[in-house]
């Protein structure tokens, strides 16, 4: 049994653009839902989605088993299929000979992901899951506030 299922989604008006990011956490042990969310003025999709996973595990006890969902392949292929160990490999360099984007968050997040005992999960997003759709809310919703100057 996990201690925490975390669900994450990330949103960017233009990309780059007014960005925001949610997160809910289900701590599993007393059922207890907490929801995080935020912005920046000026990012992207990608930064968010990695944001949003970073902040949730910074909120739960290190060593915790973790059930992550999320709709970004990007966000789960990078520990599913190899990519950070490959990136840190080669001196964080694609495939590509290019520089990796979002090192400074991938590290963030990498840090986090060994820290704990974590499973990826992808849901197809828009497609009715309630907490990826809460999730999906959210981020739009401090999106649209940092692109209105709200923030």
């Amino acid at each position: 049994m996990s201690d925490y299922e975390i669900y994450t989604d990330g949103s960017c008006l233009g990309n780059p653009g007014a960005g925001g990011w949610a997160a809910i956490i289900i701590d599993c042990s007393i059922g207890e839902i907490s929801e995080l969310h935020g912005g920046e003025k000026y990012t992207t999709n990608n930064r968010m989605e990695m944001t949003a996973a970073i902040t949730a595990l910074n909120k739960i006890s290190t060593g915790s088993t973790v059930e992550l969902y999320t709709d970004s392949q990007y966000l789960k292929n990078a520990f599913t299929n190899g990519w950070m160990a490959k990136w840190k490999r080669n001196g964080w360099i694609t495939a590509a000979k290019k520089p990796v984007l979002n090192q400074d968050l991938w590290i963030k997040l990498d840090n986090l992901i060994n820290a704990n005992n974590v499973s990826f999960h992808w849901v197809k997003g828009h497609a009715g899951f309630n907490y990826n759709e809460r999730c999906d809310f959210l981020a739009r919703q401090e999106a649209t506030n940092f692109k209105l100057g709200r923030n």
